[in-house]
């Protein structure tokens, strides 16, 4: 919704998402600028249907933002192995998708770009959320690797990469489990969204924000493999806490 308030004061913007009820709100709020098509993008066929509603009001893909996802906490054993592979549905294999399909066109027009919407996770290994993790990574990397193939052409492909945030995502990961995590250090979905949106626009190839976050990026990079798993591994636990 953040991000989508920022395009729309200078684009037309194309919204999608599970809630109909939502698009045509948030539609509502942004005017005349504003189109949306209602689907669920971990269902086959779903990125492909979304442009052909691009085109059939007359519009391409000059900025794409990649930002549904959602995760599962638990131990991968015992989460529910079909819903696991539907994260990566969205997270992963709709991204790619919609990516592959969008890129092409602005690779003619040397123009626009691509926003993916990674995490600080991408960065760590994930016990207690590990499907999430892997697929934060697999985004870093793809983002990464496009970005340099995407930059002699004009385009941009930038991967914003926050920590938790204030939003509804931590409620569906715990599956509304009583969480002892208190979200006094989630960063505002505003902020996040105005960083990310900016160095989008600046061309960076990624975004990190909060200064806290920055340093786990940092330290990822030096820190023992085996004692950042077991970091994680211990945080993610005591996210939830299971009647």
């Amino acid at each position: 919704r953040e991000l989508a308030r920022l395009a729309a004061r200078t684009d037309e913007v194309m919204l999608t998402g599970r809630d109909e009820a939502a698009l045509r709100a948030l539609a509502h709020e942004l005017g005349g600028k504003a189109h949306w098509h209602a689907c669920d993008l971990g269902r086959p066929g779903a990125p492909a249907e979304l442009m052909a509603a691009m085109s059939a009001r007359g519009l391409h893909c000059h900025r794409l933002v990649n930002n549904a996802g959602f995760g599962l906490v638990g131990q991968a054993h015992e989460l529910s192995a079909e819903e696991q592979l539907a994260s990566l549905d969205v997270n992963v294999r709709a991204l790619t998708e919609l990516t592959l399909a969008a890129l092409p066109g602005m690779m003619g027009r040397r123009e626009g770009g691509v926003l993916n919407l990674g995490s600080v996770a991408a960065f760590l290994p994930g016990p207690g959320i590990a499907v999430y993790y892997a697929g934060k990574a697999y985004v870093q990397a793809l983002s990464e690797s496009l970005w340099a193939e995407a930059a002699e052409r004009g385009v941009t492909i930038t991967t914003l990469a926050p920590g938790p945030v204030n939003t509804a995502f931590l409620a569906r990961a715990t599956k509304g489990a009583r969480s002892t995590e208190s979200t006094i250090f989630h960063l505002d979905a505003a902020e996040v969204a105005r960083q990310g949106w900016e160095g989008f626009l600046a061309g960076r190839m990624t975004v990190i924000p909060g200064l806290g976050n920055r340093i786990v990026v940092a330290l990822s990079r030096i820190a023992p493999r085996r004692l950042l798993a077991k970091a994680v591994q211990r945080r993610q636990m005591a996210r939830v806490a299971r009647s």
